[in-house]
């Protein structure tokens, strides 16, 4: 049995699409996602959205926003909030949100699994003390993916190896997006 007991899934590209404008009614769950969340719900494991605030949407727009979210894969144990690259103090994991959910939700970072669509997730965890595992998104570089540690091609894969316990080392989940990130390009050696 897995000692993750809150894993927190970025919002954009791993639990949702169409969820940075504004607009509940863009809001599409993952492939995958909704079975996911049953699967580490069934198991008592609880779960968390972690998301970027950037510009442009309304306070008002974003919580219609997580509302259709909670409608549609909810409901989730607790919500933390990323600070955008140019709010940072330059700390490139920024681990607050990571910490945040931890104190919220009364666990333990060593028993919390972030599941992100960036090295910057993954960053935070392990500056918080928690697992990280990368589901690579678009703009992910292969020295990112290379460097993540724990890999999964999607939030399903991510969660089936956390239930199997926490990841270990440099082990991955799933080694398909480290072969597709080093296949030569056509024409390259």
């Amino acid at each position: 049995m897995s000692s993750v007991r809150l894993v927190l899934v970025d919002q954009d590209g791993i639990l949702v699409e169409g969820g940075d404008g504004g607009d509940p009614d863009r809001i599409r769950p993952v492939p995958g996602a909704r079975e996911a969340l049953d699967l580490l719900r069934s198991r008592g494991v609880r779960t968390g959205v972690l998301t970027r605030r950037r510009g442009g949407p309304s306070e008002a727009d974003r919580r219609r926003v997580d509302e259709r979210i909670d409608e549609l894969l909810g409901p989730f144990d607790v919500r933390a909030v990323r600070p955008h690259a140019s709010e940072r103090d330059g700390d490139r994991g920024e681990s607050g949100p990571v910490l945040w959910a931890a104190g919220r939700s009364c666990t333990p970072p060593e028993r919390i699994a972030v599941v992100g669509a960036s090295a910057d997730c993954v960053e935070a965890a392990r500056g918080a003390g928690a697992h990280g595992v990368l589901v690579p998104g678009p703009g992910v570089r292969p020295e990112e993916t290379a460097g993540a540690g724990h890999v999964a091609p999607d939030l399903l894969t991510a969660v089936r190896g956390l239930l199997s316990g926490p990841p270990r080392q440099h082990v991955l989940v799933d080694e398909r997006a480290i072969v597709a990130a080093y296949r030569p390009v056509d024409g390259a050696g």
